[in-house]
C-alpha cells in the first residue's frame, strides 16, 4: 500500500425532506375510510377464488358435472377407517364425456378388503346420481397398488399421521 493516509469526513445534518409520495391521478374518487379498505380486500380473494372460467366444459376439472361427482365421491367413507375414499386416495381417475359418461378408476386399500364387492357399486350408485350424469363405470384396479402416501394431507390429518 501507498503512505497516504486515508480519513473519513462525518457530515452532520439537522433534517431531511421526506421522500416524496407515489400518487394517484383520481380526484373525482371518493375517499375511502379505513373500515371499507379493509372490507373490500378481505372479500377480493373470496371473489376470485368462487369465479368460474367462462368456457369450462362440464365435464373438466371445475365443470359442474366433474364438481358433482367429486362431491358426490367425498360422502363416501371407507368402513374400516373414518376417511372418505377420495381423500384416502382410493381415485385414481374421473373422466366424464360430453355426452354425460362417467368412469371412474379407483383401487381397494387391499384386494381382500372386506367391502371389495360392495364399494364399486355404492360408487355407481351415488356417481350416477349426480346431475348431468347420463351414466357411471367404475373400473377397479390394482396397479398401483394403494399405499398412504397416496392420502391427502386432510386425511393424513385426520387419521393422527401429521
Amino acid at each position: 500500500m501507498s503512505d497516504e493516509t486515508r480519513s473519513f469526513k462525518v457530515e452532520e445534518v439537522d433534517g431531511a425532506a421526506p421522500p416524496p409520495r407515489a400518487r394517484v391521478d383520481d380526484a373525482e374518487a371518493a375517499p375511502e375510510s379505513a373500515g371499507e379498505k379493509l372490507e373490500r380486500k378481505r372479500d377480493y380473494l373470496e371473489g376470485f377464488l368462487a369465479e368460474k372460467p367462462d368456457n369450462l366444459d362440464s365435464g373438466e376439472p371445475g365443470g359442474e358435472i366433474y364438481d358433482g361427482v367429486i362431491t358426490a365421491l367425498k360422502e363416501i367413507f371407507d368402513p374400516e377407517i373414518p376417511v372418505n375414499i377420495y381423500d384416502l386416495g382410493l381415485i385414481y381417475g374421473v373422466d366424464v364425456s360430453n355426452e354425460g359418461g362417467v368412469a371412474v378408476t379407483m383401487t381397494l386399500t387391499t384386494p381382500h378388503c372386506p367391502v371389495a364387492e360392495s364399494l364399486p357399486g355404492e360408487v355407481e350408485l351415488r356417481v350416477g346420481a349426480v346431475p348431468g350424469v347420463r351414466d357411471a363405470e367404475v373400473n377397479v384396479v390394482w396397479d398401483p397398488p394403494w399405499d398412504m402416501g397416496k392420502m391427502s394431507d386432510e386425511a393424513k390429518l385426520e387419521l393422527g399421521m401429521l
